[in-house]
């Protein structure tokens, strides 16, 4: 079990001999089965001492390697049934025996199901489930049994249906058997998916199994086994089952204007510069998506021709599957020649083939359209722009929501998911749930607690802002009390809560539009600058993570200083970001500001008052001291530093994030890493730095 020391402290000293001899024994027995393994032997003798060595520790995975290849090599030749069936028969027996030791080795159980798939011989059903049995009686949460259950119901080809059954048996014997829910939820996510007989009417099913669920809490609530098969009801019921487009930048009837000058960046008066000569078009879906191409994706404009348009997942892992996805409209003069206005037009989900990670495509045909208009700028203020020196403001004036601009209304038009019509059964279920779970509140149970938060949550996140009772409006206090409440009752646990409550942070200040404005300011409010970007200050508010920024798509400067944020993830859809003040947070390395290399407009930039350098980096472990170590560019980048002295390899971080940046302005003082080597590596790896930690550079 969890928390037990391995050695009673009661060992005596024959306790520790005999520990001693087996200890001895095993080295003997592994130091056989490498020399063995590394000669290729095979024979009886040798393939015996494996055997033994796996009776006494199971989780000798080079043992069950070794045994694998011995295996093959045994059969090689072999025709007869009768000896391939004892082969295998010998191969279950060893599992079996090591199970003994260790009913929860890896190694054994995956073993078995690699000698019942080579399909050698007929599987004895009775025997494997007898096997099962025995284990589950004496532990009915062992989860590698439940896995190895399935897989065998799977071989078996044995219905769905049967082992719901011997799921509600086991979870009817113990409410705490975590496995048999997990279970469970496993079957009825295949059952509904596939809308299998009797599984058509996914509320009828859900209904009833927020029945048993409740008994099970009412029965316990502080057993977790239950909560967390609740938490996956819960997801069933709020969670759009199709993938949606919730959010995009341009929006629908956006009036878009760009400055005239592409051969570099501004901070002029119209709403967007051009970075290259290219206007990027953002999608934000619900869910994580493939299948974004120009193939699902219409583009109509006069710019480019849409099979020519490159779609790319705006995410920091290597994976063809995102939420957010990019494309960029490439722009010149010479297509304003007759007018200085555009329309643009993007349909969505005309041809199938945008799916989701569950296997859900997209249900439907979406359009928005937007205008873009070339717009001339002074040249001498765009230089004066580029030269002047931007300084954060701090000044916590609220932004008086009456001079709103009205055009900036239009663009917070969020889109179909929040405005989408709701199932009435979703809502009553998440009423009734509500109501059960505040009958619980006095118990002072941390489930119970975060169960309604997140009760409270979901039912805002279902509910328009349009549709909010006037009388009740959101449940946005409500849940930060109890997120509060909880950080104190389960302290262990407090970073998770924290997490919770920076997303109740979020969408209460993005909401609506009435609460965007209470955090809007223009550029002039807060910066230096003079010039007019629609920016927002969500400083001091604890954040310590960022969420719903597909509401966040318009903004051209965000001030996120003063929160306690480690990692800025989701950033990286805010392609339009000229300016961000990262500054008094709490990140500890470059590798966590990885979502600025995907924002090319980003040319502004503090990320003073961190921690970056305070943590160093453990190279011990890896092969190589950092991914710089054997590359063509680790060789360049080394001579160019040579004459300044410069370690790269202390700074392998920082290269891989600022080279692909184009920032004019960056702070990075008030971190351990910020030093005079540090400042020299940043002027070579950033030729277009103007401003260094409040001093000109160039």
């Amino acid at each position: 079990m969890h928390n037990r020391p391995r050695i009673s402290p009661a060992a005596t000293a024959e306790d520790a001999a005999a520990s001693a001899a087996k200890a001895a024994k095993l080295r003997d027995l592994q130091s056989q089965l490498l020399h063995n393994h590394q000669n290729k032997l095979y024979t009886k003798e040798a393939v015996t001492v494996s055997a033994k060595l796996l009776e006494v520790n199971p989780e000798v995975y080079t043992a069950w390697n070794y045994r694998k290849l011995a295996f093959k090599h045994s059969l090689e030749g072999v025709g007869d049934a009768e000896i391939v069936k004892s082969l295998v028969n010998e191969e279950l027996k060893i599992v079996e025996v090591a199970l003994r030791q260790n009913p929860k080795s890896y190694g054994a159980w995956h073993h078995r199901k690699w000698v019942l798939n080579q399909g050698l011989t007929e599987v004895d059903f009775k025997h494997e489930y007898d096997l099962l049995n025995q284990l589950l009686k004496k532990d009915p949460r062992n989860f590698h049994g439940w896995n190895y259950r399935r897989f065998v119901t799977k071989l078996k080809n044995v219905p769905e249906v049967e082992e719901l059954k011997f799921t509600r048996a086991m979870i009817d014997i113990n409410f705490s058997n975590y496995s048999a829910w997990h279970n469970r939820s496993a079957l009825f996510s295949q059952l509904l998916k596939q809308k299998a007989e009797g599984f058509e009417s996914k509320e009828n099913i859900l209904t009833e199994e927020y029945k048993l669920v409740c008994n099970a809490l009412f029965t316990d609530p502080n057993d977790q086994s239950g909560w967390f098969y609740h938490l996956w009801l819960l997801d069933q019921t709020v969670t759009p089952e199709d993938p949606l487009l919730i959010s995009s930048w341009p929006s629908q009837g956006s009036d878009c204007f760009l400055s005239t000058d592409l051969s570099s960046f501004e901070f002029s008066n119209c709403n967007y510069s051009l970075h290259m000569g290219a206007f990027p078009i953002v999608l934000y879906f619900n869910q994580a998506v493939t299948g974004v191409s120009s193939s699902t994706v219409t583009v109509n404009s006069m710019f480019l021709k849409n099979e020519n348009l490159i779609w790319s997942p705006l995410t920091t892992a290597k994976s063809r599957e995102a939420r957010c996805w990019l494309t960029y409209l490439k722009i010149s003069d010479a297509k304003f020649s007759d007018s200085n206005s555009a329309t643009v037009e993007v349909s969505i989900g005309h041809l199938r083939g945008i799916i989701s990670s569950s296997g859900s495509h997209y249900p439907h045909t979406s359009q928005f359209k937007f205008t873009i208009t070339m717009k001339s700028i002074d040249r001498g203020q765009s230089e004066e722009s580029v030269e002047k020196l931007i300084m954060w403001k701090d000044d916590q004036k609220e932004f008086d929501y009456g001079t709103a601009n009205e055009m900036l209304l239009n663009k917070l038009s969020i889109t179909e998911e929040r405005e989408r019509k709701v199932p009435k059964w979703n809502l009553e279920t998440l009423s009734n749930e509500i109501e059960l779970f505040k009958e619980l509140s006095d118990e002072n149970c941390k489930f119970v607690n975060l169960t309604l938060a997140r009760l409270l949550t979901a039912q805002d996140a279902m509910t328009s802002p349009k549709n909010l009772p006037k009388q009740k409006g959101n449940h946005f206090v409500e849940v930060l009390k109890l997120l509060d409440e909880l950080i104190k009752l389960d302290p262990s646990h407090a970073g998770y809560y924290e997490d919770e409550r920076s997303l109740v942070m979020m969408n209460q200040a993005t909401f609506d539009e009435q609460s965007i404005m209470k955090y809007y300011v223009r550029s002039s409010e807060l910066t230096s600058t003079s010039h007019r970007l629609a920016g927002m200050r969500l400083s001091r508010l604890s954040l310590t993570r960022i969420g719903f920024v597909e509401r966040l798509l318009w903004i051209q400067m965000l001030d996120l200083s003063h929160n306690e944020l480690r990692s800025i993830a989701g950033l990286e859809a805010l392609q339009h970001l000229v300016c961000l003040n990262l500054s008094n947070n709490k990140i500890s390395s470059f590798t966590s500001l990885e979502p600025l290399k995907l924002m090319k407009y980003l040319k502004v930039l503090n990320i003073s008052s961190n921690e970056i350098g305070s943590h160093p980096i453990d190279t011990s472990k890896y092969f190589c001291s950092s991914p710089l170590s054997h590359t063509y560019e680790a060789e360049n980048i080394t001579k160019a530093f040579k004459k300044g002295n410069i370690n790269v390899g202390d700074y392998w971080e920082a290269i891989l994030l600022f080279q692909e940046m184009n920032l004019i302005q960056l702070d990075i003082s008030e971190n351990k890493v910020a030093d005079e080597a540090f400042g020299d590596l940043l002027l070579e790896v950033l030729p277009t730095l103007k401003w260094l930690d409040g001093k000109c550079v160039r």
